[in-house]
């Protein structure tokens, strides 16, 4: 049996596929655009089997094929737009579009199937301003409030996937990812919001001293570690929750990991920018956040964050080294 991803030439889709791909299983993709070269390049040295197939998650016919190609027990739904502000001013409605009735659409293709589980991965983003200087981060305490579009798409699909679930006889669970980063974090022009992770690695590896804008805490979690999260939700037989945290478990900034760059890239250089002095690192919040209260997840399925800032930072070189 396989798992459908969609969005599957996306950052935390790789990495899904990856994941499930090194443990031997089959895999099916769907996505608009192609591999990167050194995924298609990776993926075909590792023991899964994986079929992409080319087409639009709005298409219900190249839905209906993903689904069709093989025998598929869950989908780990990851299409989406990360949008920024230039986007949401520019483009709304292909955002709402691709990142709710896209998913709507992918959950009734699942169920028309008979496929029974749906993982949505979700984020941190929902809960906007009301995480605001919240030191720890419960997914029963805090009530999302998003702000900018992408947070605000995100909780109206939480809100509306688990109805249309229930109606359709899918088990249908969300997980709210902490800010990802990691292998496999591209410019693609789909994701806008650029880890501060990333963004100070491409300063070190290019020689450049990485100038910080306000290095905002939050929890932050390495991009192998959702994979095995998600994949975790996917294999679970049974779970009393449809929402559920996925993050590291910590709060860190853009200068913690500056630090541990230090130390693995010589003559790498960083610092917090002046008043009023332009930056090349942004962290995107505009609020320090705390970390995620990942109780729960941890408890039903097992999940336990492999890295830290430290092994992460050493992982992610290593990884970027053999390119």
């Amino acid at each position: 049996m396989a798992i459908l991803v969609t969005g599957a030439a996306g950052f935390v889709a790789l990495n899904i596929v990856e994941h499930l791909l090194s443990a031997g299983r089959d895999v099916v993709g769907l996505d608009r655009i192609p591999l990167p070269p050194r995924a298609a390049r990776d993926f075909a040295a590792l023991p899964g089997r994986f079929t992409l197939i080319g087409g639009s998650i709005l298409s219900g016919a190249d839905l209906s094929r993903a689904l069709t190609i093989a025998p598929v027990e869950a989908v780990i739904h990851c299409a989406v737009i990360t949008a920024g502000t230039a986007r949401e001013k520019s483009d709304p409605e292909t955002i709402v579009a691709v990142n709710i009735q896209g998913a709507v659409g992918a959950l009734m293709a699942t169920a028309r199937r008979g496929v029974k589980r749906f993982v949505y991965p979700s984020s941190g983003s929902i809960y906007g301003h009301a995480a605001k200087g919240v030191a720890v981060i419960d997914e029963d305490a805090l009530t999302p409030s998003p702000v900018m579009l992408y947070g605000l798409t995100k909780r109206a699909a939480e809100t509306i996937l688990p109805r249309v679930a229930e109606t359709q006889g899918v088990r249908f669970t969300a997980a709210r990812l902490g800010s990802v980063y990691g292998p496999w974090e591209y410019a693609t022009g789909v994701r806008d919001t650029l880890s501060p992770m990333w963004q100070a690695l491409e300063c070190a590896r290019a020689g450049r001293e990485a100038v910080l804008g306000p290095p905002w805490r939050g929890d932050y979690i390495y991009s192998r570690d959702v994979a095995s999260g998600l994949v975790r939700i996917a294999d679970t037989s049974s779970l009393s929750r449809s929402v559920y945290n996925l993050g590291s478990g910590r709060a860190v900034n853009a200068e913690d990991w500056c630090q541990e760059l230090a130390t693995l890239v010589p003559g790498f250089h960083w610092r917090r920018a002046g008043a009023g002095e332009a930056h090349a690192v942004e962290s995107h919040t505009g609020f320090d956040r705390g970390a995620f209260d990942i109780a729960k997840i941890t408890a039903e399925t097992g999940f336990n964050p492999r890295f830290d800032l430290v092994t992460a930072a050493a992982d992610y070189l290593a990884w970027l080294n053999a390119a």
